[in-house]
């Protein structure tokens, strides 16, 4: 057909200007559908092609600053110790350092009080501030605080933190707090009995502190910056590396070990953060991570990864329980006792030990995390138990994962 479309345009493209656009026009409309039949006959190499490049694209599911951060670039603790004034008579009341130290801050402010007067208010109330110094903070600029009570206080509901300057691990001064304070709880109390909602003796202020100086970061010094991975893995490290190099150039970024990469970054500091924000937005295609089953034996729980993996098992479970049961019975004198006999009460303990007979149940190669969690279930066990048969089923090689303890 296209042979014989530029055939008829050689042949009547002189003669006939009008017909030879014409034809011209059906031409450029007929490749495409000749192409498509070309490509029909031949099993569809076109789409097949197509569907192949979209299967084989990679799935990046995280960006690069999910996993990893620049070296350097955190937030710092800051610590203080202030007072909450206002109280409606729920302070710390005849505490001695909190008496101590509302005489020293009454003598800063020029009010002497006389020797051998102990000032007990019971609307004051002795509180440590914590803070987090962001990294980049300049002077002037606030932050949150938290306040927690360190005396006797039985609520800070309705109080306001004096100035109170926040130190850092070197002791030097960055910020001071002031402010009231948000309590998220309630209380009341009368004839004896107390009702109370939440925790009264901790709030927050909200942008309650006045940063006074800012820490400086090691972000431009030098030609590199260093990424800090936020879990040890080195598949993790060389998938970095590797998706650095392939967007900005081979040799850009060397994974050092299993946690940091090291990444050669312009001198200019505008370039440089630029440059730090384009690394940031890389998509990463991450490693399976590795299997792992987190047990806390305080609460119980128990966390199961994707990567665990079960072997074929045979466990045998059962349940023992003991009680133990007190009765108080009263022994009286009988008619004819000695004088000075007294009446006496003695306990009569009961115990008994109940054991549930138990089975062998056979656990069954398992692949996925659906199989690994009905295999559990079908143990029919508490989470407590479930404790001690992981662990031991860890110890026999059937569970193919890392137990952590909290």
């Amino acid at each position: 057909m296209n042979r014989w479309l530029c055939n008829n345009w050689a042949h009547e493209g002189r003669g006939s200007p009008r017909r030879g656009l014409v034809t011209l026009l059906l031409a450029a409309a007929l490749l495409p559908l000749t192409g498509a039949a070309q490509a029909q006959g031949q099993g569809r190499p076109q789409a097949a092609s197509a569907a192949t490049a979209l299967v084989q694209a990679p799935s990046a599911s995280q960006r690069i600053k999910d996993v990893a951060a620049v070296q350097g670039v955190r937030a710092n603790q800051l610590t203080g110790y202030g007072l909450v004034v206002g109280l409606d008579g729920t302070g710390d009341g005849n505490n001695a350092y909190t008496s101590q130290s509302l005489a020293n801050f009454m003598q800063q402010m020029g009010v002497s009080l006389p020797p051998g007067v102990n000032v007990q208010p019971k609307n004051v109330a002795a509180v440590l501030v914590t803070a987090e110094l962001p990294p980049f903070a300049r002077p002037g600029q606030t932050i949150d605080v938290t306040v927690s009570s360190v005396g006797s206080a039985k609520s800070l509901r309705g109080g306001t933190l004096i100035q109170t300057p926040l130190r850092g691990a070197d002791g030097q001064i960055y910020a001071l707090a002031q402010g009231n304070l948000v309590v998220a709880g309630a209380g009341a109390s009368a004839g004896g009995s107390s009702v109370t909602v939440n925790h009264l003796n901790a709030g927050r202020i909200p942008n309650g502190a006045l940063v006074e100086r800012s820490v400086p970061t090691p972000l431009l010094l030098g030609d590199t910056v260093e990424l800090s991975l936020r879990s040890q893995d080195f598949q993790t490290a060389t998938r970095v590396a590797q998706t650095i190099n392939q967007a900005l150039g081979d040799g850009t970024a060397q994974a050092l070990d299993g946690r940091v990469v090291r990444v050669r970054a312009p001198l200019d500091p505008n370039e440089r953060v630029a440059f730090l924000a384009s690394i940031e937005e890389l998509p990463l295609e991450l490693p399976q991570p590795s299997a792992k089953v987190i047990l806390n034996a305080r609460t119980g729980s128990i966390v199961l990864n994707q990567a665990v993996r079960l072997g074929p098992a045979a466990i045998a479970h059962g349940n023992l329980s003991i009680s133990i049961t007190s009765t108080p019975q009263v022994s009286q004198p009988g008619p004819l006792a000695p004088p000075g006999a007294q009446t006496v009460v003695t306990e009569k303990a009961d115990i008994q030990i109940q054991q549930e007979g138990g089975r062998v149940i056979e656990v069954e190669s398992s692949a996925l995390l659906a199989d690994v969690v009905r295999a559990l279930n079908k143990l029919g066990a508490t989470p407590q138990d479930l404790l001690a048969i992981l662990q031991a089923m860890k110890a026999a090689g059937a569970l193919k994962a890392e137990i952590e303890v909290l």
